[in-house]
């Protein structure tokens, strides 16, 4: 038993077999997704691996480097860097890149990660130091724009891509941050007297507004209350005026009834009479009327006889009329 183990361990036809399995599986690679492998033959850079099933010659043929090819992202730690005020700042970011050439980012440089951490370093010192410290703050994404253009021209070689560059914080110095501070609580203060003295402002002018609004209301209405009152006073006169014209009109023609019918009347035989009687009585009326207001009369001899003959008629017509009754 012994022996066959030995025999076989033995066999050149074993070693052959364990030979051409070791060949067989180092020819072999299964490349996975978004993987790249970098093959080199005796030394020198053939061809990169992509994804799938790949074959290479065993034993000539070799996988130095295996790269990612997914995007990556590398955190830049704080550093120093002087602005364009010679105000220190310490700043920190963070990279996001990716491989687009395996071969290139093995054989053109030694630690692509590396390299891209320090160039990104550099870049961002560089670009804080031609900006003064009101603008690094407040021109973040100029900054970044401007630290991703020189690194994607820089890392071009390298078959590196740089996709993105963000600034995480800038921290300046402990006195900067209390004036800072201050000059924030100032602008405040300020913005709040502005929109106080704005507020103040707009309500005087609504208020403004409103009353003269009121007083013109107040007139138009006052103004429509005069012209209402004048319409109404004017058809009230016109109204008045138009009942005095028909009293006078109606008193007109009764008196004029009247003396038509007196006349007629009085064109006869009694009527005259009846006229001269009448008369008589208001003569008569009229002299006791000045008697009564004074006890002393005076008259000419005529005007006696005048009222002796006027009674005289007077009782004579009245006689001549209850006859005629």
């Amino acid at each position: 038993m012994e022996q066959t183990v030995l025999n076989f361990v033995t066999s050149p036809l074993v070693w052959l077999a364990i030979v051409g399995l070791y060949a067989i599986k180092k020819s072999i690679y299964f490349v996975p997704q978004n993987r790249g492998f970098v093959v080199y033959t005796m030394g020198k850079y053939s061809q990169t691996l992509s994804a799938g099933v790949n074959f290479i010659i065993p034993f000539v043929q070799s996988v130095v480097a295996d790269r990612n090819l997914k995007e990556q992202s590398l955190n830049i730690t704080s550093q120093s860097a002087i602005t364009k005020d010679n105000i220190t700042l310490n700043i920190d970011g963070i990279l996001f890149m990716k491989v687009v050439d395996a071969a290139a980012a093995t054989n053109n440089i030694t630690d692509y990660k590396l390299s891209v951490t320090q160039l990104a370093m550099t870049t961002m010192r560089n670009a804080i130091g031609s900006l003064e410290l009101d603008d690094c703050f407040q021109n973040r994404d100029a900054i970044n724009a401007k630290i991703l253009a020189a690194m994607t021209e820089a890392t071009q070689p390298w078959g590196v891509m740089v996709t993105r560059y963000e600034i995480k914080d800038i921290e300046p110095p402990q006195t900067i941050r209390e004036d800072m501070e201050k000059q924030m609580t100032a602008e405040r203060e300020k913005r709040s007297v502005i929109l106080t003295a704005e507020g103040v402002k707009t309500s005087a002018i609504t208020e403004a507004e409103g009353l003269k609004q009121a007083r013109v209301l107040d007139a138009e209405a006052a103004k429509a209350e005069q012209v209402l009152a004048a319409q109404a006073s004017k058809e009230s006169q016109i109204l008045e005026a138009e009942g005095k014209a028909a009293a006078i009109s109606l008193v007109a023609e009764a008196d004029a009834l009247a003396l038509e019918t007196i006349g007629k009347t009085a064109s006869t035989n009694e009527g005259a009479k009846a006229v001269t009687l009448t008369l008589a009585q208001d003569a008569i009326a009229a002299h006791q009327a000045i008697a009564a207001q004074s006890t002393v009369v005076l008259t000419d001899g005529k005007t006696s006889d005048n009222i002796s003959n006027t009674v005289a008629q007077a009782i004579a017509v009245s006689g001549a009329l209850k006859g005629a009754v």
